[in-house]
């Protein structure tokens, strides 16, 4: 063999691991997340800290991520997608070893706000695929890397659980440390650069001011049960959120090369799918929050099953087996009848689950269905959300886009937290001396999730159609047919680039 021959042979064997690779990040991103749970309610007896502390691991995690994502968004756009994708896995690696060496309540939270850099890896691996694959293999990849949360979701907790249960739990952060160097090394090897570049300077006042905005809102939000919602820390933080995000629009309305594009994001092709992400990641999340809960409440509560976290994760695995088989099926239906279909699609059967959920919560089999539902309807709506924002976005904007996008999707869910929260205590009842959950408290939670499902179905429906879109009226048409089809198309993306002149010019 030549060395020429064995060049391609070692470039085209990067070509097909690109995908596989990016969603291996993807999943480890999900891990990451999720690992920790099954530690928090013996994290005070191990590190010595109160349980308020123990809580930010997790807060800390979801501040990080959702003010990193936009912000290595629009780094990724500006100075290299691969670099920066690179350098998110780096952190999320590093916050893990730190996690491994220490028993450290501040460090641990430290770490974890490192480890909250890995959100920003599913947009930044969007935007490479739509840069390095063909077309026809854009959508099904789009949708796998979508998927890869929920995958790595329901994969991660029984994992953890497993090794919390047999080893000693700085085990377990070694072998996320090992996986996140493994993934690191797979994504310098097989990720190439993507030319694909938008140049000017960085915004950092965007960029702070964004992320003290966000600070404000979800530090208020995901504390507001424990502070107390009418606590002056609470409302002190929802004022400053206000003032600090105003004063952040018209800032960016003024710069020449802001962090976020508001006259972009005010399309309506643009701002739908992003209402759509904030109800979508509310509705969906409640399936995970209130099925973990509810199967490990005690049998004694009439209504609980009793089963261990390793059981309880073992339950949520088919669902993450469902997104993994259906993401190429969600690709298949956004390329026959559009995204916008396959998004309200979702929506829909969202809600269907949720039904099923509030029909029967007592037998583990029913709510294993009602929970893959569920996983079903978020395969098909996260997997056409980027599809959505990549083709109604310039090339030069697509990680910033899809980064504001998994941005709304953090919030939604920070907010479910927060309202289920809300709900199940004032729905509680004693049980030996301990307020616990009603059943009643659980089916309102899911009415709640179903309700917000089915605005986010409502929201889909109402996005402008995407004329680039041939659907299934193209197929089967005469030659002349599908040559005046593209030509309409060519004429649709002539008119959408000269609005972003204009836009540019105003």
């Amino acid at each position: 063999m030549t060395a020429e021959r064995a060049g391609r042979d070692v470039r085209g064997l990067r070509g097909r691991l690109t995908v596989p690779v990016l969603a291996f990040g993807g999943i480890l991103m999900a891990v990451m997340q999720t690992v920790v749970v099954p530690l928090l309610p013996d994290l005070p007896r191990l590190t010595g800290a109160s349980a308020g502390a123990v809580s930010w691991t997790v807060t800390a995690t979801l501040l990080s991520g959702a003010v990193l994502t936009p912000v290595l968004g629009r780094a990724g756009d500006m100075y290299g997608k691969r670099r920066v994708l690179l350098a998110a896995l780096a952190l999320m690696t590093v916050g893990s070893v730190m996690c491994a060496l220490t028993s450290d309540i501040s460090i641990l939270i430290t770490a974890r706000a490192l480890q909250g850099s890995a959100a920003a890896v599913v947009p930044l691996s969007i935007s490479i695929l739509r840069d390095e694959l063909p077309p026809d293999r854009t959508g099904s990849a789009v949708a796998l890397m979508s998927s890869t949360v929920g995958i790595g979701a329901a994969l991660g907790l029984p994992l953890a659980a497993l090794i919390v249960q047999y080893a000693n739990w700085h085990v377990m952060f070694w072998a996320t440390s090992a996986l996140g160097a493994v993934g690191l090394a797979l994504a310098w090897w097989a990720v190439r650069e993507s030319p694909v570049r938008e140049p000017g300077r960085f915004d950092t006042v965007g960029a702070l001011g964004l992320a003290a905005g966000l600070v404000c809102l979800l530090l208020g939000v995901s504390q507001g049960g424990q502070w107390g919602w009418g606590s002056p820390r609470i409302l002190g933080l929802f004022v400053a959120c206000v003032l600090i995000l105003s004063a952040w629009w018209v800032q960016q309305r003024r710069t020449a090369r802001p962090l976020v594009d508001l006259k972009l994001a005010a399309r309506p092709r643009v701002a739908l799918p992003h209402l759509t992400a904030l109800l979508l990641g509310f509705g969906f999340y409640a399936n995970s929050l209130v099925t973990a809960q509810l199967v490990q409440a005690p049998k004694a509560t009439g209504y609980g099953l009793g089963l261990s976290i390793v059981a309880t994760g073992l339950c949520m695995l088919p669902s993450g087996v469902t997104m993994l088989l259906l993401s190429p099926v969600s690709a298949r239906i956004s390329t026959a009848r559009g995204p916008r279909v396959t998004l309200a699609l979702g929506a829909a059967v969202i809600v269907l689950g949720y039904v099923i959920r509030i029909a029967d919560s007592r037998d583990l089999w029913v709510i294993i269905v009602g929970a893959t539902v569920v996983s079903t309807g978020t395969t098909f709506a996260y997997s056409a959300l980027p599809t959505l924002i990549l083709r109604a976005v310039p090339a030069g904007q697509t990680a910033s886009a899809n980064g504001v996008n998994v941005l709304m999707r953090t919030i939604g869910q920070a907010v479910c937290s927060a309202a289920v929260a809300a709900v199940l205590v004032h729905h509680t009842s004693l049980l030996g001396g301990v307020a616990v959950p009603t059943l009643h408290g659980y089916l309102l939670a899911f009415a709640m999730a179903g309700t917000v499902a089915l605005l986010a179905c409502a929201a889909a429906l109402s996005i402008p159609a995407d004329p680039t879109t041939p659907g299934a009226r193209v197929r089967g048409r005469t030659g002349a047919d599908r040559r005046s089809a593209g030509a309409g198309r060519t004429e649709a993306g002539r008119s959408e680039a000269r609005e972003d002149e204009a836009l540019e010019g105003a």
